[in-house]
């Protein structure tokens, strides 16, 4: 039974304490987003400082690099200009600065990461925005790639258009180890699931992949040694060996590293 404040009915037509609770914060709540798309972050970075004004983003946003620069940078922006013309409507292309000086974002980054990704490596970024530009700054190329995702989620519709709030931040991972478990011996899933889950991991800076291939289930991985395993333990349903590459070179190009388990 519920309790009904003074003051107020009982009739259906009628709020009671609880409806008219929840509504109170379902509305602040909405509040908080559209106001607020600093608040909006997945994960909320380590410190963010908001600044004065907002960056505009138009059809003439383009990006310049400074320092270290290899193809996965190149590929992480190019995916990153399309996530935002999907994202704002703009036409963008993949838009280039000739000189860092003209870009609407500025990437520097220090140097190559490992060749192959290791728990505890260096994943910190920062990232300032102000009316004239953002500068985004890191150690290496994963810090980059956390980076470009949180300049996605800080676009916003504003009263004079699209925008990126001022703001300062300097970020860095609470946990060394942030990953999900997919057990494909068990409930098989197709390449492309395991890419849209990768990139799911990926926007909210998600950085391991456990890859459980074989249990009593299913040994779902081609062994050109052993190939019974794969033809009496799968019932033909299995990753070739190129298909298990392809997926480890898509993970690595979002900063995910893929550990494999085998029962």
């Amino acid at each position: 039974r519920i309790r009904v404040a003074k003051g107020f009915a009982a009739g259906p037509r009628r709020y009671n304490i609880v409806t008219l609770t929840f509504s109170i914060f379902r509305t602040l709540i909405a509040a908080v987003v559209l106001l607020s798309p600093l608040a909006a972050q997945m994960p909320m970075p380590s410190s963010m400082q908001p600044g004065a004004g907002s960056l505009p983003v138009t059809r003439k946003f383009s990006v310049g690099f400074e320092g270290y620069r290899e193809k996965r940078l190149d590929d992480a922006v190019s995916r990153m200009l399309q996530r935002l013309e999907r994202k704002t409507g703009l036409i963008l292309g993949t838009v280039r600065a000739i000189t860092p000086s003209e870009a609407t974002l500025v990437i520097h980054c220090t140097r190559a990461s490992k060749p192959v990704q290791s728990v505890g490596e260096d994943e910190s970024y920062g990232l300032t925005v102000t009316s004239a530009r953002a500068t985004l700054t890191a150690p290496n190329p994963l810090g980059v790639l956390h980076g470009l995702e949180t300049l996605l989620q800080l676009v916003d519709v504003t009263p004079g258009g699209l925008a990126i709030s001022a703001v300062t931040i300097d970020d860095h991972p609470r946990f060394a180890w942030r990953g999900m478990l997919i057990d494909v011996s068990r409930h098989f899933m197709p390449v492309e699931t395991i890419r849209r889950n990768l990139d799911g991991m990926a926007v909210v800076k998600m950085n391991v992949l456990h890859w459980h291939l074989s249990d009593d289930q299913g040994f779902r991985v081609e062994s050109r040694v052993l190939p019974k395993l794969q033809q009496d333990g799968s019932d033909g349903i299995f990753y070739t060996q190129e298909q298990v590459r392809e997926i480890i070179a898509y993970a690595r190009e979002r900063g995910i590293r893929v550990v494999p388990e085998f029962d």
